[in-house]
């Protein structure tokens, strides 16, 4: 199966302040673009061409040797979920199971957003931070480098992701990556869309 670049399922400029429709056009219509196109290329002749997007991540990556496959196949799954897993005027009130879970396995919402933000400041150069409900049914958050994702690393569920690459906040925000997932976990995640996976997962 192909890849195939998704429309965004809102307007360029509708999650501004917080993320502008320039972000937005150059890290969809460019970054993800690219991952697409080129995980297309190296998809041809690979033994996975015909496999889901899930099943390329799994088996690209190999035990951790990655290569340029994994590289596109799990950026191009990261960005279609990261994609949905904000909207406008988002941020706000957490649906109550998943509010719930939230309070039981960190304490309280602050104290999980605070370990999002945290994680998401403290991964050294390109990567992702992550919710994930873990195998053994808990809530844990995590951070990985580069393209990896809890689907490869088998941790779990991935029920929110934050792209703190720099071209996911350099135009709004230039340096100031602890500002720009604030913003994220505060204004922008659809906590619908969260809530729908973690119940779908449970």
């Amino acid at each position: 199966m192909a890849f195939e670049l998704p429309d965004l399922p809102y307007a360029y400029d509708s999650l501004a302040p917080y993320m502008s429709a320039e972000t937005l056009e150059f890290h969809h219509d460019k970054h993800h673009n690219a991952y697409v196109t080129n995980g297309n290329n190296l998809l041809k002749d690979s033994g996975h061409e015909g496999k889901s997007l899930e099943e390329v991540v799994k088996a690209s990556y190999n035990g951790g040797q990655g290569g340029g496959l994994f590289n596109n196949a799990a950026q191009h799954w990261n960005h279609v979920e990261f994609w949905n897993w904000m909207k406008p005027n988002g941020g706000g009130a957490i649906p109550g199971a998943l509010e719930k879970k939230l309070v039981a396995d960190f304490g309280s919402v602050d104290a999980f957003k605070d370990a999002f933000v945290n994680a998401g400041v403290t991964q050294f150069g390109s990567g992702w931070c992550w919710l994930v409900l873990g195998k053994d049914g808990k809530l844990v958050v995590s951070k990985t480098a580069n393209g990896v994702n809890p689907i490869a690393t088998g941790e779990g569920t991935a029920l929110l992701g934050c792209d703190v690459w720099e071209h996911s906040y350099y135009i709004d925000y230039r340096n100031r990556r602890p500002d720009y997932v604030k913003a994220f976990v505060d204004n922008l995640v659809n906590w619908e869309r969260v809530a729908e996976i973690l119940s779908n997962a449970s």
